[in-house]
Formats: C-alpha cells, sequence, structure tokens
C-alpha cells in the first residue's frame, strides 16, 4: 500500500514514491506515456515531476491529457530556470521569464493551478529577491499552491529562505537534488538544513540513471535503456557505480526484494525526504517501484548500505543542473 508524507512543513501530503517524467515524449511514446501515469495513479502515486523543457515541452503536454479527467488525485510538479529559447530573456528565474513559462506551462498541463512550482537551478544573474517575490505573486494570484527549488546548494538555499522570512515572501517548502546511494553528496550540508528550517528533500536520479538496477553489469547496454537512448549517459558508466549496483544486488538478494525497490527504500528512509521521483517508460516498472514503499529496512541492512556507498559521500554529485555563462 502507497504511504505519504507532508511535503516538508507544509500542509501538502504526497506520495513517498512520486513519479519523473523527463522520458515522455522520447523513451516513451505518448500512449506509453499515458499508460504509465495512469497505472501511476491507480497504484496510489500522486506526485507527478516534470519541467517546462523535458523533451521540448513534450512531457508537459502528454501529462496534460492523462491527467485531465483525473487533476484531483495529482499533486502536479513542473520547474523553470533552464535555458528555454533563444532570446535573452528566455532562460534564468527573473520575474519576466517566470511569468511568461507559468502561463505556458499552465495550458500545456490543462489546468489553472500548479501545485508545486520549483526553480530549476539557482540564478546567479537575477537577484533572489527578485525571483522570490515573482513565485509570491504567483501564490497570491493562486497560479501556484506551494514553491520549491532545485539544484541549490546549501548556502543558497538558507539564503532564499531567509529572504522570504524577512519580506514575509511565500517560503520554499522543498528542494529537489540528485541523491541516491550513488550521490550521497545532498548528506554533507544540505539534509540537516532541511531539517532544521522543515524543507522536503525531493531526490532526482534515485537510481543513479538506471545503473543501481545492475542492468549495466558486464558492461551490458539493454535495448531501451537510457545508455542506449542518450550517448551522453554512456560517460556515466564508471567502474566505481558498476561496483556498486553489484554490492546493492547483493544486499538486495538477501533481503529476496529487487535493487531498484531496496535503492529506493533506502532513499524513503533517510531524514526529511517526502518523495523519490523514479521513472518509469513501462507500466511493470511502477509496479517494481512501487514496491519499495512498503519495503520496511532494519539497522542491519541499512548499516550494510551505508557501508558500501558512504565514498559516495565526496567528489563531484552525479547530476547536475546549472546555467550556462550568460550570453554577451
Amino acid at each position: 500500500m502507497m504511504k505519504y508524507r507532508k511535503l516538508g512543513g507544509s500542509g501538502l501530503d504526497v506520495s513517498v514514491i512520486g513519479l519523473g517524467t523527463n522520458a515522455f515524449g522520447r523513451r516513451a511514446d505518448r500512449d506509453a506515456s499515458i499508460r504509465v501515469i495512469h497505472a501511476a495513479l491507480d497504484a496510489g502515486v500522486n506526485f507527478i515531476d516534470t519541467a517546462n523543457i523535458y523533451t521540448g515541452t513534450l512531457s508537459e503536454s502528454i501529462i496534460g491529457e492523462a491527467i485531465a479527467d483525473r487533476r484531483d488525485e495529482v499533486v502536479l510538479a513542473t520547474k523553470a530556470g533552464l535555458v528555454a529559447g533563444e532570446t535573452p530573456n528566455s532562460r534564468g528565474s527573473s520575474r519576466a521569464h517566470l511569468m511568461r513559462e507559468v502561463e505556458s506551462s499552465l495550458k500545456r498541463l490543462r489546468t489553472d493551478y500548479i501545485d508545486l512550482y520549483q526553480i530549476h537551478t539557482f540564478d546567479p544573474y537575477t537577484p533572489l529577491e527578485e525571483t522570490l517575490r515573482a513565485l509570491d505573486d504567483l501564490v497570491r494570484s493562486g497560479k501556484v499552491r506551494y514553491i520549491g527549488a532545485s539544484n541549490y546548494l546549501a548556502w543558497q538555499l538558507m539564503k532564499a529562505l531567509a529572504i522570504s522570512d524577512a519580506r514575509g515572501y511565500a517560503r520554499y517548502v522543498s528542494i529537489q537534488p540528485s541523491y541516491s546511494l550513488a550521490d550521497r553528496t545532498p548528506e554533507l550540508e544540505l539534509t540537516s538544513l532541511c531539517v532544521d528550517q522543515g524543507i522536503g528533500l525531493i531526490p532526482y536520479f534515485p537510481l543513479a540513471g538506471g545503473i543501481l538496477t545492475g542492468k549495466y553489469a558486464k558492461g551490458a547496454t539493454p535495448s531501451g535503456s537510457r545508455a542506449e537512448k542518450e550517448p551522453r549517459f554512456a560517460n556515466r558508466l564508471e567502474q566505481k557505480y558498476l561496483t556498486l549496483a553489484e554490492e546493492v544486488g547483493g544486499v538486495a538478494k538477501k533481503l529476496e526484494c529487487t535493487s531498484v525497490a531496496l535503492s529506493l527504500a533506502w532513499l524513503v528512509h533517510q531524514p526529511t525526504v517526502a518523495t523519490v521521483i523514479v521513472g518509469a517508460t513501462k507500466t511493470e516498472q511502477v509496479a517494481q517501484n512501487v514496491a519499495a514503499a512498503e519495503l520496511a529496512l532494519d539497522a542491519e541492512a541499512l548499516g550494510r548500505l551505508d557501508e558500501v556507498s558512504s565514498s559516495f559521500k565526496y567528489g563531484p554529485p552525479f547530476s547536475w543542473a546549472s546555467l550556462p555563462a550568460q550570453p554577451q
């Protein structure tokens, strides 16, 4: 049975397993994507995460079509802030860009409100005060219910929270970083900040792009996988990640569960994690992902996973999205 948690200090309930949709319109066509969404909703998943730029806006459009008759069942999250066009103002977190992008997202999603509107990455070229005031206006207008951030460093998130508190603006209720057994860098500073400030943590890439499933073992490149469809992803198939996947597989075998369920359940057990964004291109994958909500891990299993993944607290994150240099 699906479990639900509050999103940070807000009153919003989200399923502990969410649905990531950056493959919709690319690795999963329209029909397959709609089947996945409906299977997720039927399984109790209520958190669906997308962004204005996923598959060139196709992800939002497909989601809008799929949930048109089921909008009340969905906690709908989208993002803006990365490069969305060729013009100078089609990027970043300025008022001009955010106001335009939220209207476009609402049209594609076929809704009059967004439950969680997230800034896709920190914008060093726009004053935070401008971004936060624009977000506050969106909340007050009713077009956005709650706001969150993604790919913020701990100091950037804390600065934003301080500004919102000082000026009475709507406050970020969540942060979305890359976080998994293959990327524990958020534990250095970000998770402690989330505990202190009541921020819900929403991990993306929880399976390290599929590496933790074990499907890339012995140099395999399964048909339809991210490594096949997105050649640049093959650069991430480093031996350290493949070795970790083997270790996780060993723990999973002992517990008589899948590596997928184990990796996701580990995240569900971490402090402040509200919902884990995990993608799916087939309905069978939805069932695998949802199984993690019921998997309880004892101290021995958690200790073993901590042991085999402890080195991944250090070094660069597995994934990071940032704005390129501002055009001159």
